[in-house]
């Protein structure tokens, strides 16, 4: 029995403006004008006798019978590339864009992916560093890790835990002052703040965790200024002084005995870390168990 089907090119101009919610991205992702998307959705809508989108400003919204015919045709489309990807790569290896933002890359997911690679030995993956908000459809991103999932409120979304910031110093640096065991005994000129960046609209500070402490403010004029939350755990790590550490990338470090806490007393960083992925590529092999094997694992701990 022959297959009823709708022309094909209109079927992914569809799948790429409904994803996208623009004629203007779906556009540029499959390299022809917006004029010529339009055209195929039109062709679909005269094919299907309904109407697809409607039209809001700059963006378009699916309509009911929009909706209903999404969900399959992304997901028979994704079925279809990742056929003729493995056909055309003559391998069966499955390769994920991976996009990170940079604080946790180094800090926290490398040995994740390590770890995950070692278990699943046809695992390969292309890893990108980048600031939030990351361009999927431009980028051809598989899977993100983020900062603040509002960020991608389009997106298949996996959360981690809300990150907490604590006081964090090496083991040498306690040796050489017991007393700081106390923070109260902390000289304000070993504090290691984090300049956090114009990316962050709030975020945890020192003078922040010594007033939910209940202890004396230091002045923020004293101590090391650092504008990577990655490096004030590396000079924590050296002795220079007691960090107000992220424990999400400081587990190895305080699992192994690099770096002790301080006190428990924490501070939640404003967001939660995330996971995000185009729904139509929730199929992508390895996506979505790479996603909850990261989510699954000692985040926090």
């Amino acid at each position: 029995m022959p297959l009823t089907l709708p022309p094909l090119n209109a079927l992914r101009a569809f799948e790429a403006a409904a994803r996208t919610g623009s004629y203007v991205a779906a556009a540029e992702e499959l390299g022809v004008s917006a004029a010529a998307i339009s055209q195929q959705i039109r062709k679909l809508e005269d094919y299907l006798g309904k109407q697809m989108f409607m039209r809001m400003n700059n963006r378009v919204v699916l309509t009911d019978a929009g909706h209903a015919i999404r969900e399959g045709t992304a997901a028979a489309l994704q079925m279809i590339s990742d056929s003729t990807e493995q056909l055309v790569s003559d391998r069966s290896r499955s390769r994920l864009v991976i996009s990170t933002i940079e604080s946790v890359a180094e800090k926290w997911l490398i040995s994740r992916l390590a770890s995950y690679s070692h278990a699943h030995p046809d695992f390969r993956f292309e890893l990108r560093v980048e600031p939030d908000p990351a361009d999927f459809s431009r980028h051809n991103i598989d899977l993100r890790l983020g900062y603040d999932p509002v960020q991608y409120p389009e997106h298949g979304i996996v959360l981690l835990e809300q990150d907490v910031v604590l006081p964090l110093c090496s083991p040498a640096y306690l040796a050489r002052n017991p007393a700081a065991m106390g923070m109260a005994a902390v000289p304000e000129d070993d504090l290691l703040h984090t300049s956090w960046g114009s990316n962050f609209g709030s975020h945890p500070t020192w003078h922040g965790w010594f007033v939910k402490a209940g202890l004396k403010p230091p002045s923020d004029s004293k101590g090391f200024q650092i504008g990577r939350s990655s490096l004030v755990l590396d000079l924590a790590r050296e002795g220079l002084g007691v960090a107000l550490g992220q424990r999400m990338m400081a587990l190895d470090d305080l699992a192994s005995g690099r770096l002790v806490a301080l006190s428990e007393i924490s501070i939640a960083l404003g967001y939660p870390y995330c996971l995000a992925y185009p729904r139509a590529k929730s199929r992508k092999r390895h996506l979505l168990a790479l996603a909850n094997w990261l989510s699954a694992g000692p985040v926090l701990g």
